[in-house]
């Protein structure tokens, strides 16, 4: 069997990789040092946690589930028990793009990524239509990058992001250069703050005299049938009136020039204040 170091296994992240590689392929070898993650893992899912030295020991692949501001620290106090040829999996570009990896060019590298549970889906299974995150019951895609290392590792590496990702639709690969411009380019600075914009022009119009509920569900229903269009999801056009409204709109909400987020030198003061 091949054989995974999960480091991190008890935190929030942890316990759902935990989970979802119970019962594969994977000799899953957990290590946690906080007493109350260890005390999860004993409680929810009855699995015991090794120590670090145990877990590395001829070990095939390394998950590092840990936060961004711990990859770096993590990454190097093990760098020196790991044998050549061993992966090391990381959840997010942040760390990786930084340089947080230690430079040893005889190990190999991958980054992984859940796209999470899309708006459009097929979901009718209850527990999957509120699986908002994904990895628990509802489908999701997932996006992947070989950092560095031999191209046959790039099998080993979808095949354990598929498992911890579970369950997977499509699996994308790309660079992490690119993972870094969906994340936290795309998803984050971008998708987020105009989310966060929305909920606040909601709280204006509730402000303003319309009823909390009346206006939530106007916006949601609003959300589903716009972005259904814009996204392609269905055939349609917008009225003249709601092109004139996006006309005029546009250049109310947005500067100019704020394409500039997806420039390098804005992803990396990004993923600096990341990490």
């Amino acid at each position: 069997m091949t054989s995974v170091a999960l480091f991190g296994a008890g935190g929030k992240m942890g316990c759902r990789l935990t989970k979802n590689l119970k019962g594969s392929r994977f000799d899953v070898r957990h290590v946690e040092v906080s007493a109350d993650g260890k005390a999860r893992l004993e409680r929810e899912l009855g699995i015991a946690t090794v120590d670090v030295d145990q877990a590395l020991d001829g070990v095939d692949v390394v998950i590092l589930a840990v936060p961004d501001t711990a990859i770096g620290k993590v990454a190097s106090s093990i760098e020196a028990k790991l044998r050549p040829g061993t992966m090391v999996i990381a959840l997010d570009a942040a760390a990786p793009a930084a340089g947080h990896l230690p430079d040893r060019p005889d190990l190999t590298y991958f980054v992984t990524h859940p796209c999470h549970p899309p708006i459009f889906n097929d979901e009718t299974d209850p527990q999957a239509k509120r699986d908002f995150f994904g990895g628990v019951a509802a489908k999701q895609h997932i996006v992947s990058a070989l950092m560095q290392g031999p191209e046959e590792h790039y099998a080993l590496g979808e095949e354990v992001a598929k498992v911890i990702w579970s369950p997977v639709m499509r699996s994308h690969r790309v660079t992490v250069e690119q993972i870094a411009l969906l994340e936290p380019g795309l998803s984050e600075t971008v998708c987020a703050s105009l989310l966060v914009v929305m909920r606040q022009a909601m709280d204006e119009c509730v402000a303003r005299g319309v009823p909390k509920e009346a206006a939530r569900d106007f916006l949601l229903g609003h959300l589903n049938v716009l972005g259904a269009v814009i996204f392609e999801e269905t055939p349609g056009v917008f009225s003249d009136a709601c092109n004139k409204a996006i006309e005029f709109g546009i250049p109310a909400l947005m500067k100019d020039d704020w394409k500039k987020v997806f420039e390098p030198k804005e992803i990396a003061a990004s993923i600096r204040r990341i990490t």
